[in-house]
């Protein structure tokens, strides 16, 4: 793990190159307009990809990509069905298409996993400055391991990565619907990862916007920071059904997770856990964070009603924050519940659960029906500068 002045030089070196080399993204009449004498945008049709959901388009979709970079172009695909096998993005390129996609599935420009051999369908690893814009990708639970997007490098970049994906679905991979291993300032907005066996989005990186997405219904977690991850803006997102947490930063540094909606989370709503060290300078701030806990007691082998989740007697709970410094988590609103219809567990067990911390403010969240057996849950070994208080709140009746 890189040391903290490392991390903290890079993210200033990012701010400034990352500024430089933004750009819009190309507009959709671009891209339907005639492909220029210098091949600057490419149509994907014409480039000979059929899009009818049977042919292979891997070698016609990758030679376009190819084409579009000689001139730091584009790629314009029409709607249909592109069936295709991993695609390698290419460097200060634009892949659009018609973002026609709903909330249970693929629609409108579509490209389609063709088998369960690949390692992901498109790779962004040497994607610098790139944009990928109002596509379905369709993993079809095929193979194991397969990501739906996936920067998948081990050792960091000498520069930022800068790429921007936009009003994307990525849906029904075998890992995670996007991998962004060792990435550098980055943005994901409007997009939808949903229904992954792994998580929606798995990050080992820093500088990155993700605003107005979906996570829902990933059977890892929703957004998951295993490894080194900081200076995040996490807002407007609606992270929802997925079977393990919604959100899990470890060891994370410099978040703002604001204004979004967590919704019935299989354990915790918003994890921050300690590892070789804890988090750093997080503010929780205007979120909606409901029914949690679902899968609790179900995914540590007990009962569905159980407060464990392996190791940890608090997987039933809206807030878990352990070790952490710096930490902001002011004005929440924070509800139990069961699933829609009346139907299923209620959940969860406890509302927000802390220890360790230092430095520390949890103040004016309100608890209304906030958790069934404890709304605010002290775990102790607390250093200097922690200020709870002002949590107002009442325990949910529960009532068959």
């Amino acid at each position: 793990m890189p040391k903290q002045n490392s991390i903290l030089n890079r993210r200033q070196l990012a701010c400034g190159a990352f500024a430089g080399s933004a750009a819009a993204l190309l507009t959709r009449a671009a891209f339907a307009a005639p492909a220029s004498a210098s091949g600057d945008v490419v149509d994907a049709r014409k480039a000979g990809a059929k899009g009818d959901g049977v042919t292979d388009d891997t070698a016609a979709l990758q030679q376009a990509l190819d084409a579009a970079a000689e001139n730091s172009g584009g790629v314009f695909l029409p709607p249909g069905v592109y069936l295709t096998g991993e695609l390698h993005v290419r460097p200060g390129i634009a892949i659009t298409g018609v973002a026609a996609w709903n909330y249970s599935g693929p629609g409108g420009s579509v490209l389609r996993l063709k088998s369960g051999d690949a390692k992901c369908l498109l790779n962004l690893t040497d994607a610098r400055g790139s944009s990928i814009e109002g596509l379905s990708l369709d993993g079809r639970d095929l193979g194991t391991g397969v990501h739906g997007i996936s920067l998948d490098r081990t050792v960091w970049a000498k520069h930022e990565d800068g790429f921007r994906i936009a009003g994307c679905q990525v849906n029904r991979f075998t890992g995670h619907g996007a991998n962004l291993a060792c990435v550098w300032a980055f943005s994901v907005r409007h997009c939808m990862f949903a229904y992954n066996k792994g998580d929606g989005l798995n990050l080992r990186g820093w500088d990155g916007f993700l605003i107005d997405n979906w996570f829902s219904g990933n059977q890892g977690a929703g957004f998951a920071a295993r490894r080194e991850n900081a200076s995040i803006t996490f807002t407007a997102n609606r992270i929802e059904w997925n079977a393990q947490e919604n959100m899990l930063i470890a060891g994370g540094d410099g978040y703002q997770i604001t204004g979004n909606f967590f919704d019935r989370a299989g354990t915790v709503g918003i994890a921050l856990r300690k590892t070789s060290r804890g988090c750093v300078q997080i503010t929780i701030t205007g979120n909606f964070i409901k029914r949690s806990g679902k899968f609790a007691g179900t995914l540590a082998g007990t009962s569905p009603a159980s407060d464990v989740y392996g190791s940890d007697v608090y997987g039933s709970s809206q807030i878990l924050m352990e070790g952490a410094e710096g930490v902001t988590c002011v004005g929440n609103s924070i509800q139990a519940g069961r699933d829609d219809g009346n139907a299923g567990i209620w959940s969860p067990s406890y509302g927000i659960v802390y220890g360790g911390l230092e430095n520390c403010v949890i103040r004016d969240n309100v608890l209304h029906d906030g958790a069934l057996k404890q709304l605010i849950v002290d775990q102790g070994s607390n250093r200097d500068g922690v200020v709870v208080g002002d949590n107002p709140g009442r325990l949910l009746a529960v009532k068959e």
